[in-house]
């Protein structure tokens, strides 16, 4: 028979998920619901499509939100269903799958919590990702790569579908810059706790000696801003260049100046794209990047606006050192914003950072308070 600790447990998860109906404010997204399929069923809603796309989209994010919830109220009322069932049977097996099935609600749970203190603008939407390798050379241009391969393995893991949008090898092994675009279901708003510098302490594969060596690499994460988002580019101020996409050589260079540079002149912001596709589909990319970037200039700008005025003095800067990563002497990934650590540093590298996301969440949201 199972002990009271899982009792108390299944309790607690119950508490906890109508803590979330608050939070997520489930009867108002009903109300809402409601209000959108009236409107849809109106005489002409149809006729004006862009509106008409508008409100179907918002109403399939809202059936989602609210379906999520109440798929997780559910399977709790059938878990407290089985206990009463173990109960009677006492069969160790039926004990076995509680437990295992106590434990996927438990993670149910918890990415709903997180899910609630995504509350920014672009949070629950795409991301562009970009990676730049530290002064170091080889050194630092590897550990971009290592990174860029982290990424890409966290992607998998949630089912997110990434674009690579620029990539530009480095002289001798690794990266010298690459960006991507990650599609799905809040990818802004987690990919964004990876925001600032990543720094690497190992034995270098380079390094004939045998040496420690630290690398550093900076990672950049914007949102992709909807179409009907006001940014304000005007066409005399932008510098466009096109030029002949880079490569390792072979049958795939391409000859034609099908890559993309573009130049915002107010600001300086470069922004390029030399994916393999035509330089109409570059410039298009290179657009949508050049508009995340001076959206996110607008965010910081804001966010400096209220640190002043909170006398919070925190550096918001690309030297901002948020994590490192240590293969030698020990094994370490610790993270220094939230204490948050693991020894298992070859999970990580393998895109297992959901860990250190959910912390930096909580740390934001307990500061903000």
């Amino acid at each position: 028979m199972l002990d009271a600790e899982v009792r108390r447990t299944l309790e607690q998860l119950g508490k906890r998920i109508q803590d979330l109906r608050v939070s997520l404010d489930i009867d108002q997204l009903q109300e809402e619901i409601e209000k959108l399929e009236q409107e849809m069923m109106q005489q002409g809603f149809w006729d004006n499509v862009e509106h008409s796309q508008k409100v179907n989209q918002r109403l399939s994010n809202l059936k989602d939100r609210v379906a999520a919830f109440n798929a997780l109220l559910t399977y709790q009322q059938d878990l407290e269903v089985m206990w009463e069932l173990c109960q009677e049977e006492q069969d160790p097996l039926l004990d076995e799958e509680l437990l295992t099935e106590l434990a996927k609600l438990s993670k149910g749970v918890e990415e709903t919590e997180l899910e609630v203190l995504l509350s920014g603008p672009y949070d629950r939407g795409d991301a562009i990702l970009s990676l730049h390798p530290g002064a170091g050379g080889t050194e630092s241009q590897d550990w971009a790569q290592m990174l860029f391969r982290m990424y890409n393995r966290y992607c998998e893991k949630h089912n997110f579908k990434v674009e690579l949008l620029d990539l530009l090898p480095g002289d001798e092994a690794g990266i010298k810059s690459a960006t991507i675009q990650v599609s799905g279901p809040n990818a802004y708003g987690y990919l964004s706790c990876e925001k600032g510098v990543h720094r690497l302490v190992r034995i270098s594969p380079f390094d004939a000696a045998g040496r420690r060596h630290t690398s550093f690499a900076s990672v950049e994460v914007l949102p992709v801003v909807e179409d009907e988002v006001e940014v304000n580019i005007r066409p005399e101020d932008l510098k466009i260049d096109t030029y002949r996409s880079g490569g390792a050589g072979g049958q795939h260079v391409n000859k034609t100046d099908s890559a993309v540079r573009i130049t915002h002149l107010p600001t300086g912001i470069v922004v390029a794209c030399q994916n393999e596709r035509s330089q109409t589909y570059n410039r298009a990319a290179a657009m949508k990047l050049l508009q995340a970037k001076l959206i996110d200039l607008e965010l910081r700008k804001k966010e400096e606006e209220l640190a002043s005025l909170r006398g919070d003095h925190k550096e918001i800067a690309w030297g901002s050192q948020i994590r490192s990563y240590v293969f030698h002497p020990y094994s370490l990934v610790k993270d220094h914003r939230t204490g948050e650590e693991t020894g298992n540093v070859q999970a990580v590298m393998d895109g297992d950072i959901d860990r250190f996301i959910a912390a930096f969440l909580k740390y934001k949201a307990g500061s903000a308070n």
